[in-house]
């Protein structure tokens, strides 16, 4: 696909292929392995503004990063202006020039309350939450479906008005909350959000390789792509699209158990690690059988053990 940088607010992400937040999976560790493969801008996992607030330990954790990582973006969620703007106040965020604030996700634990994809439902309440993190300094961008239903598209004003509010860039997840995860991405929508305002738009939904990220810019006329689920099972496909050098499955497998032992316990980190192994593992030989493995592993040391019997 064509590289080209992307200007956020005051800042200029390198390229214009992101990473995804993803919940339980971008962690510190992920998004410095998937920028190192050439990742333009990463996201942390959506993080609570009332977590921020009250001073989770959970939420702490998701915001770790360091000088090794470069510069990433936070997305936090909620619905309260006055909430939302301390949260991108907050010391904890300190590190994150630019804040994205999450207005797509599907769960109905997040959007029966109110926030996430409930916030396409409620547009000036969205357009207040953005104006009132615009007042803390950050660069805020927003993240959000084309509509809660299929043929309820709200996609065009919607973006106007995130516009209006002062976010510096959209991303634009190209199907309905109703449809989660699955189904057709609706290019024509992710257009009608670019064709629509000056900032730039990400088009995110189907990026699971080079071809798939040349077809989405061909058919949105967006700026980039970003890549999701596509991430967890190969994060070298930031390689694919960037024009990087590939290098082994274990390398990548080793590095990535290596800087997520560095900031999280020994239990999480056997347990995140066995996850990522069953992504990575997908589609090989014998992977059934590696995968049961796995799960009975009990430390870092024996995951690794086994993944070394799995990439020799």
């Amino acid at each position: 696909m064509k590289l080209m940088s992307v200007k956020i607010g005051d800042f200029t992400a390198e390229n214009n292929v992101f990473l995804a937040p993803l919940a339980g999976y971008t962690n510190y560790a992920f998004r410095r392995l998937c920028k190192g493969y050439g990742a333009g801008l990463c996201y942390t996992e959506m993080v609570s503004a009332k977590g921020l607030k009250y001073g989770s330990e959970n939420t702490e954790e998701l915001l770790y990063t360091d000088e090794y990582e470069g510069v990433a973006a936070a997305q936090i969620f909620g619905s309260d202006p006055d909430i939302m703007r301390a949260a991108c106040e907050n010391e904890k965020l300190a590190p994150f020039p630019i804040v994205d604030i999450n207005m797509g996700c599907p769960v109905p634990k997040i959007y029966k309350n109110g926030e996430g994809s409930a916030l396409l439902e409620n547009p000036a309440l969205a357009e207040k939450i953005v104006k009132e993190c615009v007042k803390s300094g950050k660069i805020v961008t927003v993240k959000f479906r084309i509509g809660v239903r299929e043929n309820e598209y709200i996609t065009k004003e919607f973006a106007k008005r995130m516009e209006g509010a002062g976010a510096s860039l959209l991303t634009v997840h190209g199907r309905t909350r109703d449809k989660m995860y699955a189904g057709e991405v609706h290019f024509e929508e992710i257009a009608a959000a670019k064709n629509a305002v000056d900032i730039p738009v990400i088009a995110n939904g189907g990026v699971f390789s080079d071809a798939d990220a040349e077809n989405l810019l061909k058919k949105t006329g967006a700026d980039g792509v970003m890549v999701a689920r596509a991430a967890l099972f190969d994060p070298q496909i930031f390689c694919e699209l960037t024009g990087k050098e590939r290098e082994s499955k274990l390398a990548t497998f080793e590095k990535q158990l290596k800087w997520t032992g560095q900031v999280c316990d020994e239990r999480f980190t056997t347990v995140f690690m066995r996850k990522m192994a069953a992504f990575y593992v997908k589609g090989e030989r014998g992977a059934a059988a590696f995968k049961e493995r796995l799960f009975q592993a009990a430390s870092p040391s024996e995951v690794l053990a086994i993944a070394k019997e799995i990439w020799k």
